[in-house]
């Protein structure tokens, strides 16, 4: 191959890596993103949720909540809890004497922080973490068996507590994908402002 062959060569394929970089960094991105910001705004742009004029959380993010009056959230495993940042799952497999200890600790935990018998079935999403640690819904299950203590702490009776959970109750994505699932920050939020 002679130099001016080569020459052309190189080129041509520097031609083609520019010509791609504009458009596939530069074209399809913004396209993209006019495309989001078009038809789904609010979730393009994080779907944020303000309280008294400022950001409180994302309705796709799970924040970890404390305290009796609220509902708690999925266990995390991201970074040191509820981390946006380091987004994951323990690793741990279904044969791990530690994902067994930690499983059965939280199974005691939810138990006695619900007031429940110890034969009483525990949901899983109640002691499980989910694989980015940020789920921001639990069970229908999960929740009703927390309104006791959330209905008490609060001074609410537990037919309202259980009224704002059926009306923060999600169906199965399209009719058929999932389970149905409670929002916990749209749910919390909702009983401060109604306490």
């Amino acid at each position: 191959m002679n130099i001016r062959a080569l020459l052309k060569e190189l080129r041509i394929s520097l031609v083609a890596t520019l010509c791609l970089a504009v458009l596939l960094c530069g074209l399809y991105p913004m396209f993209i993103w006019g495309l989001g910001q078009g038809l789904f705004p609010r979730e393009a742009n994080g779907s944020l949720v303000a309280k008294g004029g400022r950001t409180v959380g994302s309705s796709l993010l799970v924040q970890g909540f404390a305290g009796a009056k609220y509902f708690h959230p999925r266990p995390s495993a991201a970074g040191s809890g509820y981390d946006a940042t380091s987004s994951g799952g323990s690793n741990l497999g279904p044969l791990s004497k530690k994902l067994t200890e930690d499983t059965m600790q939280r199974v005691r935990d939810y138990r006695a922080e619900n007031n429940l018998a110890p034969s009483t079935r525990i949901p899983a999403d109640a002691v499980s973490a989910s694989g980015s640690g940020l789920d921001p819904h639990i069970s229908p299950e999960n929740a009703l068996q927390q309104v006791p203590r959330v209905a008490r702490a609060r001074g609410l009776s537990e037919e309202a507590v259980i009224g704002r959970i059926k009306a923060h109750t999600e169906g199965r994505t399209l009719g058929i994908f999932g389970e149905p699932r409670v929002n916990v920050l749209m749910l919390n939020l909702d009983l401060d402002g109604s306490s």
